[in-house]
């Protein structure tokens, strides 16, 4: 049973991908005639808890699983194996996330307030405020397909901050845009984070994590290296990043090749 003071229990969770060298390998694969696939761990046997009203910070090199467990808290993939129990409603914050390119703004709105079981009436109350945040003009009766990658950063996030969800995952989503939309952005964060709203941060500001996050997560192709406060990960992760950025690219092999599996 979920304790009441948790957000997130994450049990042994693993996300795994089958990955081949071709279509026909694929095939053979998905009618049995060969086992030519070969697992890739996105997430590989990870557990933590996280409790209600804390800002948790995602940090690694990309590979690392940061999105693939954000998708996963999110509810828009489940582990492969393990259990991960998220108490509340989520909602992501990311580049284009749950956006039909094919539909208007407005029909987004509409298609995201149903999926998470809005009624219209619901939706209608709220399109106003997810307009005038998005603050997208015209372009928010064109099809999503016509935006730019800052515009559908907008309106994911006017989408996802309006719904009043119980937690929060922001997904590089501040990272597109100009400096006004996000100051913008980060005002709304922090009336979440007053109000003892669970945020899951992925960024790769370490400026921004350390100043906007209690805890932080530092992931390393797919396992927890660190977990803890901030004032303690983040410097075990900045002399990783330095040494890390002064290996060749044969050393970086050999050291992805050592970790344990």
């Amino acid at each position: 049973m979920m304790n009441n003071d948790f957000a997130v229990i994450a049990q042994h969770i693993s996300k795994i991908y089958r990955i081949y060298d071709s279509k026909g390998d694929r095939l053979k694969d998905l009618i049995g005639l060969k086992n030519a696939g070969e697992d890739f761990y996105a997430i590989r046997d990870i557990s933590f808890s996280v409790r209600k009203g804390e800002i948790i910070g995602l940090l690694g090199l990309n590979g690392s699983g940061k999105s693939t467990l954000a998708n996963m808290i999110a509810g828009v993939s489940v582990p492969t194996k393990g259990t991960l129990t998220v108490a509340g409603k989520p909602s992501m914050i990311a580049i284009s996330s749950g956006l039909n390119n094919n539909l208007t703004g407005i029909e987004n709105i509409d298609m995201k307030g149903l999926m998470i079981g809005m009624t219209q009436r619901e939706i209608n109350a709220l399109k106003n405020d997810i307009i005038e945040f998005a603050d997208i003009g015209r372009f928010i009766n064109q099809p999503v397909k016509t935006y730019s990658s800052g515009m559908k950063s907008r309106l994911g996030f006017a989408i996802s901050i309006n719904i009043n969800p119980d937690i929060l995952i922001i997904d590089e989503a501040l990272s597109v845009g100009d400096s006004t939309f996000s100051n913008k952005c980060l005002e709304r964060i922090n009336s979440f984070r007053e109000r003892g709203k669970t945020i899951f941060f992925v960024s790769h500001s370490i400026s921004q994590v350390r100043d906007f996050c209690t805890k932080a997560i530092w992931l390393e192709f797919g396992r927890i290296r660190a977990f803890g406060l901030t004032d303690d990960v983040i410097p075990m992760y900045e002399r990783f990043i330095r040494t890390y950025n002064g290996m060749s690219a044969e050393e970086r092999r050999e050291y992805k090749m050592n970790l344990p599996h």
